[in-house]
């Protein structure tokens, strides 16, 4: 666990567990120095410390890069989101972080969790302020069911492609990731004038080079979720497919690593807009940049829940609901004013584009712990 530290962080990190519920979780507190840990609550199956930690960490340069000031935390659970006891391990998990949150963390919605498990944050430790992504009925932002993320990964598409010169009207748009961040994403995209030609999900991948119906696939995925892309009445590809067929825009939006050197080779997208957190290796990065290929990295692409987070965090403790109206153009104004100077940036120094947007983040950190007394000038990096 030691090699995850250095200069920036974590400041904390809380493994807890129990035995009653079988509850195995971890919370990754890894730089307070702008504000208040926050950042998603995860729930998978092959979760890892190291990959929590990797994701608190990006939480740090997101809410950094947005210029609003929280600091960055990321939470996770080990389990099956859809096994029996989730009830039971959530509560564990909530009363075992009790120390933490909500003064150094606060709880929110990532892979696996719904806004009823948000809800159960708040019930178990009787502290509205535990939690944001409630459900509008008990005060809280619906920013998944809003699409509020994938608006913002749209935003940023449009700013890229106006400073990338792309006409975004008629361009081909492939989706990995159909889930909240992608079905957002899609009907944006769509109202923007572009054209989806390839999605897939868990299950697979549909295409057609003329246009898919997004009205359709979002109709069919809130009918039978994944498996809805059977019935789409086009034949079922490879999910990876996907990201090798022939676009001008592609949104890697589901999980970490997907795009490898292979894809980063094989695409023929100019513009690759990272809806997914960590969804491109380091080496890919390489190889899209060395063949002139637009990168829009993750924690400005997809700062879009964030900002709305943002919101929810002010709203905890009001008893007046958010106005989604305010969140919508805040997005658009943060993504593309973020988007346009991270690749003008890059584009200045000859640096890439995650570097420049590294760079940004991270000179707003370091000022805030300089000013905190927290910044070492002999410290190793």
């Amino acid at each position: 666990m030691f090699q995850l530290m250095d200069r920036w962080g974590p400041e904390k990190v809380v493994c807890v567990s129990d035995r009653r519920s079988g509850m195995k979780g971890v919370v990754v507190i890894d730089n307070t120095a702008r504000g208040t840990g926050k950042g998603g609550t995860r729930m998978s199956a092959d979760l890892s410390i190291g990959e929590v930690a990797r994701l608190a960490r990006t939480m740090t340069w997101k809410w950094a890069a947005v210029d609003l000031f929280h600091g960055g935390a990321k939470a996770g659970i080990l389990g099956d989101p859809t096994g029996p006891g989730k009830e039971a391990i959530l509560r564990a998990f909530a009363r075992a972080l009790a120390n933490e949150v909500p003064h150094e963390y606060v709880f929110g919605l990532d892979m696996g969790l719904a806004e009823k498990d948000a809800a159960i944050f708040v019930d178990e430790l009787r502290d509205r302020g535990v939690a944001t992504g409630l459900p509008a009925t008990l005060g809280g932002t619906p920013y998944d069911k809003l699409g509020i993320t994938g608006y913002g990964v749209a935003e940023a598409a449009g700013a890229a492609a106006e400073t990338t010169g792309i006409d975004l009207r008629g361009a081909r748009v492939a989706i990995q990731g159909f889930g909240a961040v992608g079905v957002a994403t899609a009907a944006r995209l769509q109202e923007m004038g572009a054209v989806l030609v390839a999605v897939s999900n868990a299950v697979g991948a549909v295409a057609d080079p003329d246009g898919l119906d997004v009205a359709a696939l979002t109709k069919l995925r809130d009918e039978a979720g994944d498996e809805g892309i059977r019935d789409y009445g086009r034949p079922l590809l490879d999910r990876d497919e996907a990201l090798r067929l022939p676009c001008d825009v592609l949104v890697p939006a589901a999980g970490q690593d997907a795009i490898g050197t292979d894809i980063a080779h094989a695409t023929t997208a100019r513009l690759v807009v990272e809806g997914a957190n960590m969804p491109t290796t380091a080496d890919a990065k390489g190889v899209l940049e060395s063949r002139g290929v637009a990168i829009v990295p993750d924690f400005i692409a997809n700062a879009g829940g964030i900002i709305a987070a943002a919101y929810s965090m002010d709203a905890r403790y009001s008893p007046f609901p958010v106005d989604t109206r305010r969140v919508f153009e805040t997005v658009t104004e943060k993504m593309r004013g973020n988007t346009t100077a991270v690749l003008g940036a890059a584009a200045r120094t000859g640096r890439g584009t995650h570097q420049a947007a590294l760079d940004l983040a991270q000179s707003r950190v370091r000022t805030a712990m300089e000013l905190r007394g927290q910044w070492l000038v002999d410290e190793p990096a």
